[in-house]
């Protein structure tokens, strides 16, 4: 008997244990009917903004439970985050934009739309650090909606914009850069290269700038998020859970074919918002969501 035991602790999964998972619980879908999901993000309230990118739309899923639609056309957002202000960024792919919106007014003010007098390829997700600076990642997936030329830009990018000055190309070194995510104290950045399928870690210089970039793992993402634990969490086939030393501890299995994006919302902000296929679903975690997303 106590071989058996020990050959089953050997062969099963070992990730359970420092899960982040609530006990129990399994994704819920919220709503359906959608085109494709992407880009949630929280507002300090707790509700989830997300968009329908082929439908050009952006919606709010409230802590009360009820969906509704911010914003009509939308500039084909993708990827979305909340400033200190409660303004909201997007990345509007229709024209290649970086887009601020004041949500109670709706008026979108863009900020960006080239680099070096050349269009970008196409800001796909976004992260503000606590001074206002925002990184962005600047991929190329080509649109059918699109009146322009080829790929405009010589290298696929991550860029960083400071509250005041000039717009940084910080690394091109990247087949498709995708998901990126920042700490709450704004000194660390991870971005995924889904190109790759390999995540890099770098250190936040005061200036914007980016050092000591670092593997942190063998998987690229849609999109990203972290929780207050420092566990991150990385998309594509589900939701890929990792510690902040970059070991696997969790998958959350969703039903659909791609898993975009995550973040964490809700009142107490222990609910991870899972953006996926044509739906929107949900998983009650242990854990925090980290304090900017």
């Amino acid at each position: 008997m106590r071989s058996f035991v020990f050959l089953l602790l050997l062969t099963s999964p070992m990730l359970a244990a420092d899960s982040p998972v609530s006990p129990g619980a399994k994704p819920i879908k919220l709503s359906g009917g959608f085109k494709f999901t992407e880009g949630p993000t929280v507002d300090a309230d707790g509700n989830v903004y997300f968009t329908d990118q082929p439908n050009d739309r952006i919606h709010i899923w409230s802590i009360e439970g009820k969906l509704s639609t911010f914003l009509e056309p939308a500039g084909r957002s993708n990827g979305l985050c909340f400033d200190a202000e409660g303004n909201l960024w997007a990345c509007a792919d229709g024209k290649n934009e970086l887009w601020k919106i004041d949500v109670k007014t709706k008026k979108v003010t863009v900020v960006l739309d080239k680099h070096d007098g050349k269009l970008f390829n196409g800001p796909n997700d976004l992260w503000l650090r606590p001074d206002g600076g925002v990184y962005f990642t600047d991929p190329f997936y080509k649109r059918d909606y699109w009146k322009r030329g080829p790929e405009a830009q010589d290298k696929r990018a991550v860029y960083f914009l400071p509250k005041k000055g000039e717009l940084t190309r910080v690394d091109g070194d990247f087949a498709q850069p995708n998901g990126l995510v920042g700490t709450p104290d704004g000194k660390t950045l991870y971005v995924a290269d889904i190109g790759k399928s390999k995540t890099y870690r770098y250190d936040i210089q005061d200036d914007g700038m980016l050092k000591n970039r670092k593997l942190f793992c063998e998987a690229g993402s849609d999109g990203m998020t972290l929780d207050d634990a420092g566990n991150v969490y990385l998309t594509g086939k589900g939701v890929l859970i990792f510690d902040k030393d970059g070991k696997k501890i969790d998958t959350i299995a969703i039903d659909e074919p791609w898993t975009a994006n995550v973040c964490f919302g809700g009142k107490a902000m222990k609910t991870l918002f899972v953006t996926a296929g044509k739906s929107l679903y949900s998983v009650e975690m242990s854990t925090k969501g980290a304090a900017r997303q």
